[in-house]
């Protein structure tokens, strides 16, 4: 009897060991087979684009021909707006986290208020366009400027943050703050100089993943106004402005071949500023990691 159990109990692990191999392999193609696409992707951008990536390009407005085209309005513009949707985005972000986490009643009705700004971060990227339109550019008369796309995106982007810094905030150890308390400090001393030093690192984690989200956006700057081309730089906020993935945007709907390839340069572009920008953030979580 002891012997047909030993060797059901032998059957089994074998079946198991062999569902696990499988399960393994299976894994491991799917991931082999989402990587391959993705350097075919980069290979045939980069391929495309390389020959036309140089300082010219990085430095000249657009132009009519390829051979002059250049993406810096482009780039600067980009770089403006992400200012613009970093300070207001992550200022009410972590704001709104904040007292929702410390100050809000515990209810049911800041529990809705939870669950909708979770719900806001699946919403598609047109419906903010349009909230945009309706309300910076319409109502606010903002017009189709720099300053309407800027908290446009912000708006994007704000249900990530919120979510991250909650989540960041409510990481941080009740002994912390208990001891912080015990030792005669305010709510607002507590807050900022025991949850926020803490919630640091996962308030950049989440801002990363947004702006990363939001600096490859298209359709809601498009409903907002944004141009597919300007030869000058914005002035102010209330000035004209375009963003790389417009441009490039712009550039594959020509019918060129050549325009492929100066598309391919500003997908390039693109890549490198994204790179630099996780990068940097990355470095600044680390940093405060290790501090604390």
């Amino acid at each position: 009897m002891l012997g047909q159990k030993e060797r059901h109990i032998k059957k089994r692990m074998e079946g198991r060991v062999i569902i696990n191999r499988l399960m393994m392999v299976l894994f491991g193609v799917a991931t082999a087979i989402g990587l391959i696409f993705l350097v075919l992707l980069f290979y045939r951008v980069l391929t495309q684009g390389i020959g036309y990536l140089n300082w010219d390009y990085l430095s000249n407005f657009p132009a009519p021909y390829p051979e002059e085209a250049g993406i810096y309005a482009g780039l600067i513009g980009s770089i403006m707006l992400m200012v613009i949707v970093a300070i207001f985005s992550v200022m009410v972000g972590v704001g709104s986290a904040i007292y929702l986490e410390e100050y809000a009643p515990k209810n049911r009705m800041t529990e809705f208020i939870r669950i909708n700004i979770q719900n806001l971060a699946g919403v598609p990227s047109i419906v903010f366009g349009l909230l945009g339109l309706t309300f910076f550019v319409y109502l606010f008369s903002f017009g189709y400027t720099l300053i309407a796309g800027g908290l446009t995106m912000a708006l994007l982007i704000l249900p990530v943050i919120i979510v991250a810094a909650q989540e960041a905030v409510r990481s941080v150890p009740a002994e912390m703050k208990e001891a912080s308390y015990g030792m005669g400090a305010t709510k607002w001393q507590m807050i900022s100089r025991v949850i926020l030093p803490a919630a640091v690192p996962g308030i950049l984690t989440g801002t990363i993943i947004a702006l990363s989200r939001a600096i490859g956006e298209t359709a809601p700057l498009i409903i907002v106004g944004a141009a597919a081309a300007i030869y000058t730089l914005p002035e102010s906020l209330l000035a004209k402005y375009t963003v790389m993935p417009i441009q490039i945007y712009n550039w594959t709907s020509r019918p060129a071949e050549e325009w492929q390839f100066v598309a391919g340069a500003g997908i390039i572009v693109l890549l490198v500023v994204l790179l630099l920008m996780n990068s940097i953030a990355v470095w600044i979580r680390n940093k405060y990691q290790h501090r604390l």
